[in-house]
């Protein structure tokens, strides 16, 4: 594993995907991530399709290790405070005024760290006319306008991937590592708050922009028209995605490479302005001339000109591809007990070092035992710590 975050301690409190998401991030590159769950059940998404180890768990929650606790118990409550006491950084992703009912709001767990990151991730923000409802991917997606720049509105439906809880668990990563370094100079904590749909607005920030600067509401098709991108069909009824750009070349090496003369003598097409303008022909001309041959035949003429291009990929076309291969995108999962035996790496790599393998997606109380004998021990101590790697607590770093 990357370590460039080795010595930062987490505690996560999150179900689902975006409290999860965010600390994974912070696992990938080293940070010693405490997932603490209710007892019994645990985090929800363990049993999405059954048991308590779902695929969906699995995705969201390697690299760290698991510890439940009860916080309806004086005790288990003790455990929790004992654990933030010397940790780096807190994430929970509960409906607003959930933490403060269970003893884990900012105001309940900063006063016993000064130096700690309070992260807070919810749907609508803490306050506000909506901060009250329930909100899940699909709702976010649809609220912030991305699905209104993303979807034909002819044919609407939600795209597959949870796009908004996985892109929230990104910028709250973003944003406690920025609490971080900041944290670095002042040797004080933050109180971080991140909602699903200010995350999902600011990841549209282009047809924002666009719409602020040009008073024009843009729509699904505008990127794909301006940019040139096509998906085409061949005649084994797969895909090819092109993106031709503002570049002339790619737009006459296609030409060359599919060998199509009459859209080469088509006047409508022969600008730039002209192919935007007749998108939908120009799209249904290509369909017209990919049909032709099967996508392999396709991707073997394609690659012999400077014509960007790539075949739509299913996911497991995906993670046997050549370049995903080079890359060393698809590692072993160690220490595992069940599940998935491999996983996608972090996509970082520092000094041309990359995560060779991933640990295993905790099991239910997996680590209790271990990290209440620890907080037994030396209730300053972080379990985890060893000699080798003696990680400091915060007020040993704000004195080194």
């Amino acid at each position: 594993m990357l370590k460039v975050l080795q010595g930062i301690r987490v505690v996560e409190q999150g179900t689902f995907i975006t409290g999860p998401c965010a600390a994974m991030m912070l696992a990938d590159l080293g940070a010693d991530v405490i997932k603490l769950e209710s007892p019994g059940g645990g985090d929800p998404y363990r049993s999405f399709r059954g048991g308590y180890y779902s695929a969906h768990f699995q995705a969201y929650n390697r690299n760290k290790r698991a510890l439940s606790l009860d916080l309806k118990t004086d005790a288990d409550r003790e455990v929790l405070y004992d654990l933030v006491g010397s940790a780096d950084v807190y994430i929970q992703n509960f409906r607003p005024g959930a933490a403060d009912r269970m003893g884990v709001g900012p105001d309940a767990l900063r006063p016993r760290n000064p130096g700690l990151v309070y992260c807070s991730i919810s749907g609508f923000g803490q306050s506000g006319p909506y901060a009250a409802r329930p909100s899940y991917d699909s709702v976010t997606q649809a609220l912030s306008g991305f699905l209104g720049v993303a979807i034909d509105p002819e044919a609407p439906r939600l795209l597959g991937p949870a796009m908004a809880d996985a892109i929230t668990g990104l910028y709250a990563a973003m944003g406690i590592m920025g609490a971080l370094i900041e944290r670095g100079r002042t040797g004080r904590g933050r109180l971080l708050e991140v909602s699903m749909l200010e995350a999902m607005m600011h990841f549209a920030v282009e047809p924002f922009t666009g719409y602020f600067a040009l008073g024009e509401v843009p729509t699904a098709l505008d990127r794909p028209r301006l940019a040139q991108a096509f998906i085409v069909r061949t005649r084994n009824n797969r895909l090819i995605g092109l993106h031709l750009s503002s570049i002339e070349k790619f737009w006459t090496n296609l030409l060359e490479a599919i060998e199509a003369p009459d859209l080469a003598a088509d006047d409508r097409f022969a600008t730039r302005q002209g192919r935007i303008d007749h998108y939908p022909a120009l799209l249904a001309a290509l369909n017209a001339v990919f049909s032709d041959r099967d996508r392999a035949a396709w991707l073997v003429r394609l690659e012999q000109f400077d014509v960007p291009f790539a075949p739509v990929n299913t996911v497991d076309e995906a993670a046997m591809d050549p370049q995903a291969a080079h890359l060393g995108m698809v590692v072993p999962v160690e220490e595992r007990l069940e599940g998935a035996r491999q996983a996608i790496r972090a996509a970082f790599s520092y000094d041309g070092v990359r995560d060779a393998s991933v640990l295993a997606a905790p099991q239910l109380n997996q680590h209790g035992e271990t990290i209440r004998a620890a907080l037994r021990d030396d209730p300053d101590c972080w379990p985890f710590a060893t000699a080798a790697s003696p990680y400091p607590t915060p007020i040993e770093k704000a004195l080194a």
